[in-house]
């Protein structure tokens, strides 16, 4: 043996740091190497797959309980709001299935997807709540009937509803126009006694165009916006930090916390802010001209 041989003489060696790859190159190599192994025979595929697989559980545990402690912590909440803004957390934790879209989010994106088929029929349709694993929706148009024509669409909306969103097991249709059963004259202003939880609010007219308005039921707050005639209802509650949002503005759909800044798509609730939080959508109706909100 040298003296260059003996491990206490041989030079130590030197660290050379590693650049960082940027988002888009990592994701390519991510994409690279699934490519690469789908070309594998299949016993070897099928082991690479499992790894990949096993590792991914591996680390969604590890991600779960990292995500869990910060959203326990009051100081954690507000860090993992930022954090999320990353693409690459937000990648991580997507990949994971730990944030995501609320299911009425989901569900309108999913009814998007058949949409331009709907209009191409003279139809469309009008998501109004999801009742357990029912989406309750209200057909329109050419849609609305007992035509083979009619029923084909409503086909299309329950498929696009059950395969894109996990929770949804089915639809209920209501009826396309307003009975007197289902608003009696003598309820106005009360909580009709066959429509239990759900009480008028303001006219549609009262919501101003591209705005939003107020309307406190009790002891609870909410907010109504009306982006191209399309209403929706909120509860008056920033997703960061609790605060209200009726003194917010909304500019071309999006509305703007007036506390903190926090921009959410007026229509859907979806926080542009940050992706893993949303606005709680509340259920809401439109009959007579008139804003229904089922408060509890």
């Amino acid at each position: 043996m040298t003296l260059l041989d003996h491990p206490v003489a041989r030079p130590a060696a030197v660290a050379v740091p590693l650049a960082e790859p940027s988002f888009d190159d990592a994701a390519k190599r991510v994409d690279d190497a699934l490519s690469a192994v789908e070309q594998l025979d299949s016993i070897s595929r099928a082991a690479a797959l499992e790894l990949r697989s096993a590792i991914e559980a591996f680390h969604r545990m590890g991600l779960l309980s990292i995500v869990r402690a910060l959203r326990n912590d009051p100081r954690g909440k507000e860090l993992l709001f930022e954090l999320v803004d990353d693409p690459a957390v937000h990648a991580l934790l997507s990949l994971h299935a730990i944030i995501r879209q609320d299911p009425m989010t989901r569900a309108q994106k999913a009814l998007d997807t058949v949409r331009p088929y709907l209009h191409s029929h003279g139809g469309d349709v009008e998501l109004i709540e999801l009742r357990g694993g029912i989406a309750v929706v209200r057909l329109q148009g050419s849609c609305n009937g007992c035509s083979m024509s009619a029923v084909t669409l409503r086909e299309g909306v329950e498929e696009a509803l059950v395969s894109g969103v996990e929770e949804i097991t089915g639809i209920e249709v209501l009826p396309n126009e307003p009975t007197a059963a289902f608003i009696p004259l003598g309820s106005i202003g009360h909580k009709p006694t066959d429509m239990a939880g759900w009480v008028q609010g303001p006219s549609t007219g009262d919501v101003p165009a591209g705005g939003l308005l107020r309307v406190d039921i009790d002891e609870e707050s909410f907010i109504i916006t009306n982006i191209d005639n399309r209403y929706s209802v909120f509860r008056n509650e920033c997703v960061h930090q609790g605060m209200s949002l009726d003194g917010g503005l909304i500019d071309d759909g999006v509305l703007v916390c007036p506390w903190h800044g926090f921009q959410f798509n007026a229509s859907s609730g979806e926080c542009l802010s940050s992706p893993s939080a949303q606005l709680q959508l509340v259920p809401m109706r439109i009959e007579t001209d008139r804003v229904w909100i089922r408060a509890n």
